[in-house]
């Protein structure tokens, strides 16, 4: 299978293809709130210019960031993935929640590496209609394995690589969260690395997606997070100021 390249706009048209009922309904309120300020008072009226204003200015802040980060920036072509050695990198585990652009990247990056696919997508816990659309567009990548967050179908201290690429704050639960990295852990070779690219609830987040930025988890509760499943971060850096890439290793080392 071979490395699919990725189109202009293709990150900030997924979103737009994906959330389109956002935008229509943001467009309506527009639509109301000007239509609503032509009937009342001058001090009133300029109150929901403004407001109306408001939203669209941060419907097009939120789409540039989008296109800026998916886009435009290193994320998806996967230079930063230069630090670890090809040569040395035996199996993959590539998790995700349902919408998968990665793994047909991943194979072609680690082509000597076996890669398994898990997709722990759940229609009764993760009830976004974007996920919906985004299966319906992109199908799953070949041999993928459904399973649930309570258990990683893989031998112990077997994978030397396990990404989760925007998949892990979809699991909403802390405690469930947790166990699911639990797993990882076990399923993790001494030396292994579990990597967790993510955006943060923080400043940069709220600037470009404002209340949206609730859907991301904190720097301090995935730093909890970790202590809590066994991972300590290794290493730590930004793709853009809006993407977080952790690298974690077992907190004990080598000791088993």
């Amino acid at each position: 299978m071979e490395a699919v390249s990725r189109k202009p706009y293709q990150g900030v048209s997924n979103i737009i293809r994906f959330n389109w009922h956002f935008y229509v309904i943001a467009g309506i309120s527009v639509l109301l709130i000007l239509s609503a300020s032509i009937y009342i008072g001058d001090l009133l009226f300029w109150f929901l210019v403004v407001l109306a204003l408001g939203i669209v200015a941060s419907t097009c802040i939120s789409l540039l960031t989008s296109y800026y980060v998916y886009d435009r920036s290193r994320l998806y072509d996967f230079t930063w993935l230069s630090q670890f050695e090809e040569s040395k990198i035996k199996r993959i585990a590539n998790v995700h929640a349902g919408f998968d652009e990665t793994s047909i990247t991943l194979k072609d990056h680690f082509q000597s590496a076996e890669i398994s696919v898990y997709d722990f997508y759940d229609p009764s816990k993760h009830t976004e209609v974007s996920i919906e659309r985004a299966r319906r567009a992109y199908p799953a990548y070949d041999g993928t394995i459904r399973l649930t967050t309570s258990e990683l179908p893989m031998q112990d201290k077997s994978a030397d690589l396990i990404f989760n690429i925007f998949a892990l704050h979809e699991v909403r639960s802390r405690e469930e969260r947790i166990r699911f990295l639990q797993e990882q852990v076990r399923a993790l070779r001494d030396d292994g690395k579990v990597i967790i690219v993510e955006h943060l609830r923080d400043v940069a987040n709220f600037l470009a997606y404002n209340i949206g930025f609730f859907h991301f988890l904190s720097a301090r509760e995935w730093n909890t997070n970790f202590v809590q499943a066994n991972l300590r971060v290794e290493s730590q850096f930004t793709i853009t100021p809006f993407v977080t890439v952790f690298i974690l290793t077992k907190a004990d080392g080598n000791t088993h």
